[in-house]
C-alpha cells in the first residue's frame, strides 16, 4: 500500500475548475468544530475510492478551504481493514477516517469504528444512513448486467433473470471472481432476496449450468473484457462504469434486470481517531453539496438529492429500476451463506 500526502493544490485545470465551482460547505458546520480541526491540523484518510477522479479533488478542496493538510492511505478494502485492525491492537491508531463498505463490514464487529452523523447530509434518504450513526452512503453503485452491442441484437438482450437461463447464453456469461456483494455473492444475494430461498435456490441451480466464467480481477476489467468482444454479456459490473465506456464511444449498453444489487460507496470516522475534530469537519465536507460535486463530476451517483449525477438516468432514486440495497448493518449474516452458494455452484 502506497502512501500519499496531497499537500500541493496544483493538481490541473480540472481539479481547479471543481474546486472553484464547489461552493462553500461551512453552512453546517461550527465555528468551534473548524478552529478545533484547525487546532489538529491533519486529518489522515484510509481510502479505496480513485485517487486522480476522486481523492485528489476531495483533498484538494479541503484543503483550499480548511487550510487544514489531508494525507491520505490507498489501498483495497482488506487492506484498509487490516491496517486498521493491527492499529489498534498495537495501540497506535493513525487513521482519522476511512470508506468502503466492505472495510466497515469487516471492521464493524470488531469495535473499530466510531459512531458520527453528519451535518450535512441531514437529508439523505433514511435508508442510506445507518440509525446508530456508523456509516453514511456518499455514492450509489448498482450492479448491472451489460451487453456488447455490436455482439447482441437488440432483440436478444436478456431482461430478467429468467432471460439468462437461455441455452444461447451458456458459456457466453462472465463476472468477478471477487466475492463480495458487489460482484456474484451480491448476484445470488439478490436472487435469494427477490425469489425466496427455495425458489432462489433452483433458479442458481440451473444459473449455474450456464458456466459463467469467473474473471480473476475487478468489476472494471469484466466491463473492458465485454468491450473486447471476450464476452457478449457480463454480470454485476458497475452501472456508472457503463455510462463512462458508452461516453467514450465503446459499444457496451446496461441491461436491467428483475432487480439490480446496490452497495453503497460509504464513509466514517475511526475509533480512536487522533484527529477527531478534522475527522468531523472533513466528514462533514465530504457529504456536502460540494464533495458530493465532486462525486458526480467524477461520474459517481451522489446520493444528495441537490446534487445531479452527470446521467440522472443512472440514478435509483429516480425509479427507473428497481434495486435491492445491501449494507453491512442490513444483511447480517447472510453474505457468509452467499458466499457458501457461489463457491459450491459457481467456483
Amino acid at each position: 500500500m502506497q502512501k500519499k500526502l496531497s499537500r500541493s493544490l496544483a493538481f490541473g485545470a480540472v481539479v481547479a475548475a471543481v474546486i472553484l465551482g464547489s461552493g462553500s460547505a461551512s453552512a453546517e458546520v461550527s465555528k468551534e468544530l473548524i478552529a478545533k480541526a484547525k487546532a489538529e491540523g491533519e486529518v489522515v484518510w484510509y481510502t479505496t475510492m480513485v485517487v486522480d477522479q476522486v481523492v485528489r479533488p476531495v483533498a484538494a478542496a479541503f484543503e483550499s478551504q480548511y487550510g487544514i493538510k489531508v494525507s491520505f492511505v490507498t489501498g483495497g478494502w482488506r487492506d484498509v481493514a487490516l491496517r486498521v485492525s493491527n492499529e489498534a491492537k498495537a495501540g497506535s491508531v493513525k487513521g482519522d477516517v476511512y470508506d468502503s463498505s466492505e472495510a466497515l463490514g469487516a471492521m464493524l464487529p470488531d469495535g473499530l469504528v466510531e459512531a458520527y452523523r453528519p451535518q450535512s447530509a441531514a437529508n439523505f434518504p433514511d435508508d442510506l444512513k445507518d440509525k446508530d450513526g456508523y456509516w453514511t452512503a456518499a455514492i450509489m453503485q448498482p450492479m448491472v448486467a451489460a451487453v456488447n452491442t455490436d455482439m447482441v441484437e437488440e432483440a436478444d438482450y436478456p431482461k430478467t433473470f429468467e432471460d439468462l437461463l437461455d441455452p444461447k447464453w451458456k458459456g457466453q456469461m462472465a463476472w468477478t471472481n471477487n466475492p463480495t456483494l458487489s460482484g456474484p455473492v451480491g448476484f445470488i444475494g439478490a436472487v435469494l432476496e427477490t425469489m425466496g430461498e427455495d425458489k432462489g435456490m433452483d433458479y442458481l441451480k440451473k444459473l449455474a449450468q450456464q458456466k459463467i466464467a469467473n474473471v480473476p480481477s475487478n468489476q472494471r476489467v469484466v466491463l473492458d473484457q465485454a468491450i473486447a468482444g471476450q464476452y457478449p454479456l457480463v454480470l454485476s459490473v458497475y452501472n456508472y462504469h457503463v455510462a463512462i465506456s458508452q461516453d467514450k464511444g465503446a459499444p457496451i449498453k446496461p441491461i436491467h434486470l428483475d432487480v439490480s444489487q446496490m452497495n453503497t460507496g460509504m464513509a466514517g470516522m475511526l475509533k480512536g481517531a487522533p484527529h477527531p475534530n478534522a475527522a468531523k469537519l472533513f466528514l462533514e465536507y465530504f457529504y456536502s453539496e460540494a464533495g458530493q460535486k465532486i462525486a458526480a463530476s467524477a461520474g459517481y451517483i451522489p446520493v444528495s438529492p441537490d446534487v445531479k449525477a452527470k446521467h440522472p438516468e443512472l440514478n435509483p432514486l429516480a425509479g427507473k429500476f428497481k434495486v435491492i440495497s445491501f449494507s453491512p448493518t442490513n444483511v447480517g449474516d447472510k453474505p457468509a451463506h452467499w458466499l457458501d452458494i457461489y463457491k459450491t455452484l459457481f467456483e
